[in-house]
């Protein structure tokens, strides 16, 4: 019997959810009907998602259970998830643990087959430029080189935010269209869309000061939250990986582990993550960084218990402890 347990991580999330719902195609070929969850380690118990995959569908011959940030499950939780991993009996509960680290407990690691482990490395800035004109061409598009650039030094690394942000041009050019550094300033620049990642982008930016960094967060947190992805969860999850980062940076800056080598194999590979963190820094020690994590998760409690009424109070709360208090938490008024 296979064992129905997959582990897929590291920085490239295009190519990793394609590896994932490749395999999700594969029990749907072996199986037929897949009854699909979705779960956040840092949101969920361990012991919830398992709960699931010990007991048998009554509507599906199948079940799959994805759990992303799978780095942060915790000890006493590997272990639950090692010992059923151990005592499986059947290959129709699947479970696929994913992560944007490149490892999680070592446990878990052991217990999954070589096989079915996967570290997806973000592309070489060789790789990216000539995947770009690859995209656009067999959509029926040409790009010209500075386009490309530009491009890449707007997008994150990763094929997912390329495909995505690219995809773009196809709605607002007729094909056979020659991509130009002004079509790309048209579309990627003056209609940029805001995300978790260029409002922590925000934050860090060092020749700034506090107060301009504040006001700049909170005209892209204003963007974010009328979006039509908008989703308080997503935000803090997406801040809290940023930020383990950042603790992750600053431990290995300290130790004198930095170089090309050990920040690659901890997941920052392209020039511009290399930039960011070394700004985020420069303006956070780690205490203050391990602080913020707390704040993160203090908002991400009060917008669940508060509901949606106050969620872009807390929101806003949560820039000025971030950037003005670097992880102090506000003061509470009381009459």
């Amino acid at each position: 019997m296979n064992t129905p347990v997959y582990l897929f991580t590291g920085p490239e999330l295009g190519q990793r959810n394609d590896e994932i719902e490749a395999t999700k195609e594969k029990l749907k070929k072996k199986f037929g009907d897949v009854e699909e969850y979705l779960f956040y380690a840092s949101e969920t118990p361990a012991v919830e998602y398992l709960s699931i995959l010990q007991n048998e569908s009554l509507f599906s011959s199948c079940t799959c259970v994805v759990v992303k940030n799978a780095d942060s499950i915790k000890k006493e939780e590997a272990q639950l998830i090692t010992n059923w991993i151990s005592s499986l009996t059947s290959e129709t509960n699947v479970l696929i643990l994913v992560s944007d680290s490149i490892s999680i407990d070592s446990k878990i690691e052991k217990a999954v087959p070589p096989a079915q482990k996967k570290i997806f490395w973000e592309l070489k800035e060789e790789s990216k430029f000539s995947w770009v004109q690859n995209y656009f061409s067999k959509n029926g598009y040409t790009i010209v080189p500075d386009a490309v650039s530009i491009i890449l030094e707007m997008i994150e690394n990763n094929t997912q935010a390329l495909r995505q942000e690219c995809s773009r041009f196809f709605v607002c050019f007729p094909k056979d269209h020659v991509i130009t550094e002004e079509d790309v300033e048209s579309v990627l620049i003056n209609n940029r869309e805001e995300n978790v990642f260029t409002l922590f982008d925000a934050m860090c930016k060092p020749n700034q000061s506090p107060q301009e960094r504040f006001s700049h967060s909170l005209e892209v947190l204003q963007k974010v939250l009328l979006s039509k992805e908008n989703s308080s969860v997503m935000l803090i999850a997406g801040l809290t990986s940023c930020f383990r980062k950042v603790c992750l940076w600053i431990k290995l800056q300290n130790s004198g582990k930095n170089d090309d080598f050990n920040l690659k194999i901890n997941g920052f590979t392209s020039k511009k993550q290399k930039t960011q963190y070394a700004s985020a820094a420069k303006i956070w020690k780690i205490g203050e960084a391990t602080a913020i994590l707390a704040v993160l998760s203090q908002t991400d409690m009060e917008i669940r218990s508060g509901g949606s009424l106050l969620e872009a109070t807390y929101l806003q709360k949560l820039i000025y402890e971030i950037v003005i208090k670097k992880g102090a938490m506000s003061a509470v008024y009381s009459a």
